[in-house]
């Protein structure tokens, strides 16, 4: 397995937000955990990247564990993340945005993943000097997007891609992920809105109240995951 996740427990304070949370991500899979607001989605995920702290468990990751591993270190050993809310540099161009997910790749690696994605989201050449602020929510969210992919990770960590956005910037974003998964990254997804996730992935799991409830292939979980969509 490429991204191994055992018993991982997380608090903030007094409260637990995850218990006993158990997934395995394997080379080229993608994979979506889906659940209502506060199912500990995104704890899961900022557990991984290193955000928050594990109270409890192991993450490991190319058979790394990474408890000791700082968030920086994580995403050098090709753990990419794009965050819930559209969180671009609001005075930097939408360029400037993009190369600043290849950080330290050298100047022919940050044009090679450039020149790939402005075929990806033409967004990213035709608006290339304005500045992210300026965009709308579903355009930032693409800018976040294409950050996070710009280094070629090998696992891609997507925190409610979805979320707040027009039906046209959904089916670019899964377009891109597509694509993506093409050149050989996985990518562990979390969405409240199951419909469109379930298009991308290979297996998934339901959460609720921190824990994982229901485990298996699309098909298996489908009913589950699209009723915690209306929770």
């Amino acid at each position: 397995m490429l991204l191994e996740i055992e018993n991982l427990g997380v608090r903030y304070g007094g409260i637990t937000a995850l218990n006993g949370v158990s997934i395995a991500v394997a080379e080229g899979e993608t994979v979506l955990l889906v659940g209502a607001n506060g199912a500990g989605k995104s704890s899961t995920i900022n557990a991984v990247i290193g955000l928050v702290t594990a109270a409890s468990g192991r993450i490991t990751f190319d058979g790394k564990d990474l408890g000791s591993v700082p968030c920086e270190r994580r995403a050098r050993l090709g753990i990419g993340y794009s965050p819930e809310g559209r969180r671009v540099f609001p005075t930097l161009t939408v360029t400037d945005n993009v190369l600043t997910g290849a950080f330290g790749l050298g100047r022919a690696r940050q044009r090679e993943a450039l020149d790939w994605l402005v075929t990806v989201f033409p967004l990213l050449k035709d608006r290339a000097q304005q500045p992210a602020g300026q965009l709308s929510g579903g355009q930032q969210q693409i800018v976040a997007l294409a950050r996070a992919m710009c280094a070629f990770p090998r696992l891609l960590l997507l925190d409610e891609p979805f979320l707040g956005l027009a039906p046209v910037w959904i089916e670019q974003i899964s377009s891109a992920i597509t694509q993506l998964k093409a050149r050989g990254t996985t990518v562990l997804m979390t969405e409240q809105m199951a419909r469109p996730a379930l298009k991308l992935a290979t297996r998934g799991y339901v959460m609720r109240g921190g824990e994982v409830r229901r485990s298996g292939t699309v098909a298996e979980i489908r009913a589950v995951a699209l009723a915690e969509e209306y929770l």
